[in-house]
């Protein structure tokens, strides 16, 4: 058997182009045309909303992930322009800081300097009330020693050389006191 051979009720016909098999043909490409459509609506229609739906979604997710890529590539720019901002404030506040640090530094020297100034001057007014002190002692002690002196000679009629061993008596008297001070 060599090829396909196509028996019909007729026992000696193989093939025959005749009005049946026109029929049959044409049958046959209706039948393959309302396959196609059948198909097409029930497979092919789903199927290309299927992918059209897909590539919407798609298409929806890449545009979010570039607005979501936009909106987090101007919160960076936003975040380093706030460091920025940060770094400049930073660096207005310690010059400030140093500004504030040295007129305190020179404040404080200047109370100091104005403190050791009254306490110097508060030291030589006590200085000199000592002196002055000292000198009243001193002055008080000499009326004494004149006093005593003058009492000594008011006793003695005393010639030059007894005056001169008085006074030379009274001035080891005068060098033997201790001074207060």
């Amino acid at each position: 058997m060599g090829g396909l051979i196509f028996y019909s009720e007729d026992a000696g016909r193989v093939f025959g182009l005749d009005s049946q098999t026109l029929i049959q043909i044409g049958l046959n490409i209706i039948n393959v045309a309302l396959l196609a459509l059948a198909l097409s609506k029930l497979l092919y229609n789903p199927v290309r909303n299927f992918m059209q739906n897909r590539d919407d979604r798609i298409r929806s997710q890449l545009n979010h992930a570039q607005k979501e890529s936009d909106d987090a590539l101007a919160l960076k720019l936003e975040y380093e322009q706030k460091l920025a901002e940060i770094d400049t404030q930073r660096n207005v506040i310690l010059e400030e800081a140093r500004v504030l640090a040295t007129d305190n530094r020179s404040r404080m020297m200047m109370d100091a300097k104005a403190e050791a100034e009254a306490l110097k001057a508060r030291a030589a007014s006590e200085i000199e009330g000592e002196r002055e002190r000292v000198r009243e002692e001193m002055r008080q002690a000499i009326i004494e020693v004149s006093s005593l002196m003058a009492e000594k000679l008011c006793r003695v009629s005393v010639d030059s050389i007894t005056q001169e061993r008085l006074f030379d008596e009274a001035m080891r008297e005068l060098g033997g006191m201790s001074w207060r001070s």
